[in-house]
């Protein structure tokens, strides 16, 4: 693929999550995103042949944007410590992002699907994840930083509570104080102290 058709691609795919974002997954159809994009139907069926291909993209870029901005965030001299207070920042500013968010789009495409079937990408995300913060939290029950005795157990918890919460903040609203009572509560269980900073 040309750079030329990467960059429209790109564009596609951007304009594109302003609709879900907008409408949702169920309700979007192949002429929305015609319609937003200002192309033909012929132009978007070139890269595209349906909404759920689309939205597969969408969620692949996102996912691989937060990676980047959460990769950025990292100092040289970061503990592990440091690092998983940084993620669960990230993720109370992602649960309390009241607009511009996929997550309502994101629950209707996988109702709508086989949630259970190989190739899932939200499930890849996040056995991914839990594979991520369980090698964090490994490190850092080596450091010393960290007190657990199953730190593959203790990081499927963390993305659990995590999930729970983005369903209620969809459902029936969450505030900061809840979220920080739950990233208090790991903390805690992780054997590091309430003091911990994770407001910002």
């Amino acid at each position: 693929m040309g750079e030329k058709s990467v960059q429209k691609k790109r564009f596609i795919l951007e304009t594109a999550r302003k609709v879900f974002v907008e409408k949702g997954f169920k309700k979007v159809t192949m002429k929305d995103i015609v319609e937003a994009c200002d192309i033909s139907r012929g132009g978007l069926y070139l890269y595209f042949e349906s909404t759920s291909q689309i939205f597969q993209e969408v969620m692949k870029l996102e996912s691989e944007e937060a990676d980047d901005v959460f990769s950025d965030s990292i100092a040289d001299d970061a503990t592990a410590a440091d690092i998983l207070i940084l993620f669960l920042r990230e993720q109370k500013k992602e649960l309390l992002r009241k607009e511009d968010t996929l997550t309502q789009a994101i629950y209707e495409y996988y109702f709508q699907s086989q949630p259970v079937r190989k190739g899932n990408v939200l499930k890849r995300q996040f056995d991914s994840a839990v594979r991520i913060i369980e090698k964090l939290i490994e490190t850092g029950v080596e450091n010393g930083e960290f007190v657990c005795e199953d730190c593959r157990g203790m990081a499927r918890n963390i993305m659990f509570v995590l999930e729970g919460l983005k369903i209620s903040a969809q459902t029936i609203g969450i505030t900061a104080d809840v979220v920080n009572r739950e990233i208090r509560f790991i903390l805690r269980m992780l054997g590091l102290e309430e003091s911990e900073e994770i407001s910002g």
